[in-house]
């Protein structure tokens, strides 16, 4: 009896992995909780989609995303409204969902948080906004019309915690979020309230965070101060927003980013983004990503196919 029990448990086994049905054992094991962090530090594009899209902050509608496409997914509430509450419930819905393809909790969330980078002045005053977005559990959070190097600075310091010390006193100061956020962001993200004030910092600077944060040098005040603009620590990408660019620069009129007004702001927004090794944003679609990606772009909105064109290219191991 016993050989044949033995036996009656190897072909439950193989019937099990016939229907689908294979221990969890089997899912993949993220290496961080953002994965648009995990892609980067391996040298893969990410591509992500929402931006300016009307996101709905509604826990079925973050349901829905959590098996998205893209690497990450682009928040906004720069130009639709500002609403915590909405967000807070997406994010859950993001949860309900999951896990990911990549086996990742949820997919990493980015946020446009409707704070201009005018000056330090400004970036203090409206610090409140990125605290309460932390709160609820999102990856990183995009700095829009960031001008000068000291709104940047104030930036870095208002998401970081002053329990992490890289780079204070090397160009940023010490952190200045609070703890209160901390139990709503770690239940999203699956760990204990310790787990998360270790992992709730900018990366790379900091190479355990988890927190991806970007700036949007898209005006002529910030382009006149790129080169230090991304000399701050704790940035981890740029854009030169050829949207707004075009308006700041007076550029109207059909295809304005062929105007060499145009031209040259974007190449001095990437020579900045490699002088200071920090990842350039730049749109990509079927027809460019591949020699976007030869130039060296390794974030930027994309479809469906540009982002499967993409990572054919790079020879990227799904379900990366």
């Amino acid at each position: 009896m016993t050989g044949l029990k033995h036996n009656l448990l190897v072909i439950a086994a193989f019937a099990c992995l016939i229907l689908g049905i294979a221990p969890a054992l089997a899912q993949p094991k993220p290496k961080h909780i953002n994965r648009a962090i995990e892609l980067l530090e391996q040298g893969q594009p990410v591509y992500y989609t929402g931006s300016h899209s009307g996101t709905t902050g509604s826990f079925e509608q973050g349901k829905k995303d959590a098996q998205t496409y893209a690497d990450y997914i682009s928040y906004d509430m720069e130009h639709a409204p500002f609403d915590v509450q909405g967000l807070a419930e997406y994010m859950k819905g993001l949860v309900a969902g999951g896990p990911t393809k990549s086996g990742h909790r949820t997919p990493a969330v980015i946020v446009n948080v409707p704070v201009n980078g005018t000056d330090e002045a400004a970036v203090h005053a409206n610090a409140w906004m990125f605290a309460q977005v932390l709160a609820t559990g999102v990856h990183g959070i995009m700095l829009t019309h960031a001008d000068t190097p000291g709104a940047i600075r104030a930036f870095v310091e208002a998401v970081r915690l002053p329990i992490h010390k890289q780079g204070v006193d090397h160009g940023i100061g010490e952190g200045r979020r609070g703890v209160h956020g901390a139990p709503t962001a770690a239940q999203i993200w699956g760990v204990s309230q310790d787990e998360y004030l270790d992992k709730a910092d900018a990366w790379p600077l900091n190479p355990n965070g988890e927190l991806l944060l970007g700036v949007k040098l898209e005006d002529k005040y910030a382009l006149a101060n790129a080169e230090e603009n991304l000399k701050t620590p704790g940035i981890g990408f740029a854009e030169w927003g050829p949207g707004d660019m075009a308006l700041s620069l007076g550029v109207r009129g059909p295809n304005p980013e062929k105007d060499a007004r145009m031209q040259a702001a974007r190449a001095k927004v990437f020579a900045a983004c490699k002088a200071n090794k920090i990842f350039f944003l730049n749109s990509m679609n079927p027809g460019n990503v591949v020699d976007m990606i030869k130039e060296g772009v390794m974030v930027g909105p994309a479809n469906e196919q540009a982002a499967q064109i993409g990572r054919k290219f790079t020879n990227r191991q799904m379900p990366y």
